[in-house]
């Protein structure tokens, strides 16, 4: 099964093509998570910030998740719930970037924390594991339903993008109303993603290793007693790590179980209709971009595929500007049918 890529830049924002110095994917991924901003983007984020306040959005079965959310004043063109990447959160980086973008443009943005990320480890006993699609399922109507305007948008980065486009196969049977997906370098095959995090450069690895063992002392400290992690210290590798806590705290028989069940490629998208686009990049070192291909085809679901930009980074110039900002506007803005086929 194949879905429509378009590997030609989208037409919603022009071309992206960063300067020479810029264009490593490495370079784009790394520089897209540190704290420097061009001055337009440093006081959007201000805004975004002072317009900020946390919300808990009870989901069911006991399950509270945590986000932040920002209003328009007066009226706003839509409400936007955002979906940070995995052991991010809703203060990264990229999502205060585009978050304030969104906000400027005149939308209601929701920044949703998944379940152990940001400061909500003591929120919910059980871990956070990437199967858990039914609660993000119901913090999205529950966000709506809160937050009732002209049309609801989702927007995810990595796998807040895989979050993303599985909660929209969801929306019409939960009762949802979504207008449109925007996905920005969504997992698509976990066992794939691992595999790059784990022969790739270093640098990650470290990164998520030592983010995840830190937000796991913090679930352990959350509730004494019930959880020992203590032989996560002879764990060199994600795959052990993460065969580790699913087998023992998540109740999958094995790593194999666990990481299809949040697979998006085969026929997992099958059942898409809303109009969903994916903005991925060639040159992602953690999302293998053959990965497209085995994409179940939807008339739903379009693919815009540059050459460069890393995973999640599009770092449009030395200025560090993020291109991605001002795209997911203008995609949010586009015509309903031109979102649903890029054109090649």
């Amino acid at each position: 099964m194949r879905c429509n890529t378009d590997t030609k830049p989208a037409r919603y924002s022009g071309s992206f093509t960063p300067p020479p110095g810029l264009r490593h994917r490495h370079v784009q991924t790394i520089l897209s998570r540190m704290p420097l901003h061009a001055p337009v983007t440093r006081g959007r984020i201000k805004a975004l910030l002072n317009a900020s306040h946390e919300e808990i959005v009870e989901c069911g079965d006991g399950v509270r998740l945590m986000g932040l959310m920002s209003a328009r004043s007066p009226a706003a063109r839509g409400l936007v719930i955002m979906l940070h990447g995995w052991e991010g959160s809703a203060e990264s980086i990229y999502m205060l970037s585009a978050g304030a973008t969104l906000l400027e443009r005149g939308y209601d943005v929701f920044r949703l924390n998944f379940r152990d990320h940001g400061a909500t480890h003591a929120l919910n006993k059980g871990v956070f594991h990437s199967c858990r699609i039914d609660e993000v399922v119901n913090a999205v109507k529950a966000i709506q339903g809160r937050h009732l305007a002209p049309r609801t948008v989702l927007v995810g980065f990595s796998l807040g993008g895989n979050f993303a486009l599985r909660v929209a196969v969801r929306a019409v049977g939960a009762g949802i109303d979504l207008d449109r997906v925007v996905a920005v370098c969504p997992v698509l095959r976990p066992r794939n993603t691992m595999q790059a995090l784990e022969t790739g450069l270093w640098v990650y690895r470290r990164y998520f290793l030592k983010r995840w063992r830190r937000s796991l002392a913090a679930k352990a400290r959350s509730f004494p007693g019930r959880y020992d992690f203590g032989d996560l210290h002879r764990l060199r590798t994600l795959s052990a790590t993460t065969e580790y806590l699913v087998t023992r705290y998540s109740g999958f028989p094995d790593l194999d179980t666990y990481l299809e069940g949040y697979a998006i490629t085969g026929r997992a998208l099958e059942g898409l209709d809303v109009p969903s686009r994916i903005i991925a990049a060639e040159d992602d070192p953690v999302i293998p971009a053959r990965d497209l291909a085995d994409l179940a085809r939807s008339s739903a679901l379009s693919v815009s595929l540059f050459p460069h930009g890393g995973h999640c980074g599009f770092v449009a110039g030395y200025s560090l500007r993020n291109w991605l900002d001002d795209a997911i506007a203008d995609l949010l803005e586009a015509p309903i049918s031109e979102l649903r086929a890029a054109s090649p």
